[in-house]
């Protein structure tokens, strides 16, 4: 069966620098292409969509009903997809604020048990590489664990145009192939895990804590 993914844009700046501005979403729209051209489908996910309010309360604080309906929409997404895709930039040799307040918003049950890729950039030469480190550890805790092979972009100005598809001056069968390699494993473990899932409800065999922080406590 085709897989749905989610690709998460890690980044809210439309102004310079950096230059050309909002330089990630040339790189989330190469991502998003890329998976159309093959039989699964995707959908961008841009944090500037998403009124998230000027104080934190995650979607699992409100009462049942109660949620703002744009965190309640994409809480649904997030559950109904098969795999997930984090396109971010570094801050800190860590990844985009502006990504993990989003995901923040969201109880890890809606994202577990099924895969995620990495996918890094930078105007300069290494690509976003150090924020991947964390990223790894975050998303595992999310339940959403990558897969080995990570996408990093140096001088994605340079790579992409503003469409996301290669520049002249890039050789792009390189670039294709450099993206399958994630999202060939994305795509191979989206389906086990789909097909998993059909077979052994992981909710109901391992029920997510949402009831205490003590539910993690050793006994």
């Amino acid at each position: 069966m085709p897989n749905h993914f989610l690709i998460f844009l890690g980044t809210t700046r439309d102004s310079t620098p950096p230059r050309p501005a909002h330089l990630g979403l040339r790189v989330a729209r190469a991502c998003l292409a890329y998976i159309e051209a093959t039989d699964n489908s995707a959908e961008l996910i841009d944090p500037l969509d998403y009124d998230l309010g000027t104080v934190f309360k995650p979607h699992f604080a409100y009462a049942a009903g109660k949620a703002p309906a744009a965190l309640d929409s994409l809480a649904e997404k997030i559950q109904a997809a098969d795999g997930y895709v984090m396109v971010s930039p570094e801050y800190n040799h860590s990844m985009s604020p502006a990504l993990a307040h989003l995901l923040n918003h969201f109880g890890s049950s809606l994202f577990s048990y099924k895969p995620s890729a990495i996918v890094t950039y930078s105007a300069g030469q290494w690509g976003g590489v150090r924020a991947a480190v964390g990223m790894r550890s975050f998303l595992s805790e999310m339940g959403c664990l990558p897969v080995s092979a990570m996408i990093h972009v140096p001088e994605a100005q340079n790579v992409l145009n503003e469409d996301g598809s290669w520049s002249a001056e890039t050789d792009s069968t390189r670039w294709d192939g450099y993206l399958a390699r994630t999202f060939e494993q994305l795509d191979w473990w989206a389906s086990a895990t789909q097909h998993q899932r059909a077979e052994d409800d992981p909710q109901q065999r391992i029920p997510a804590f949402n009831k205490s922080p003590t539910q993690r406590n050793a006994p």
